[in-house]
Parts: structure tokens; C-alpha cells; sequence
């Protein structure tokens, strides 16, 4: 997951700062960190990740056109 990625994730899913570092059990410092482009203890990442895959994101890996992120579809 890109800073980018982040970023884009938790606009979709309308969530701030605060509300992402709790659901991935970080403070909301680390969650600012990895927007800034900071590197992270790699189970770090996978932990906000997890969160935002959880809140209903699902990432696109890069592939040529950039990665990017998407909203799974309500089932």
C-alpha cells in the first residue's frame, strides 16, 4: 500500500485520521506518517491495510496504469 493509496482509501471511505488509527489500532501519528511517505515497521502497514480492506476497500495493484484503490461493491 502507497501513501497514496492511503490517502485515497480513507477519502472514500469518508474516514479521518482519527477514525482509520482506530480501527487499525495505531496512533493517529503513524497513520499521518505513512500519508507523508514515512516508512513503517511493514506489520504496521499491513494493520492500516487490513483496516481499510475491512472498511471496504479493495486495492489495485500497480499494473501500468498507476496503483489505485476501489470500493467493493455492497453485497
Amino acid at each position: 500500500m502507497t501513501p497514496e493509496q492511503c490517502k485515497m482509501a480513507r477519502a472514500g471511505l469518508g474516514l479521518s485520521v482519527r477514525q482509520l488509527a482506530e480501527k487499525a489500532r495505531v496512533s493517529t501519528n503513524t497513520i499521518s506518517r505513512l500519508e507523508a511517505g514515512e516508512e513503517l515497521k511493514p506489520r504496521t502497514v499491513e494493520a492500516i491495510q487490513r483496516a481499510l480492506e475491512e472498511a471496504g476497500v479493495e486495492f489495485i495493484a500497480e499494473n501500468g496504469g498507476g496503483a489505485g484503490v476501489r470500493l467493493k461493491k455492497a453485497s
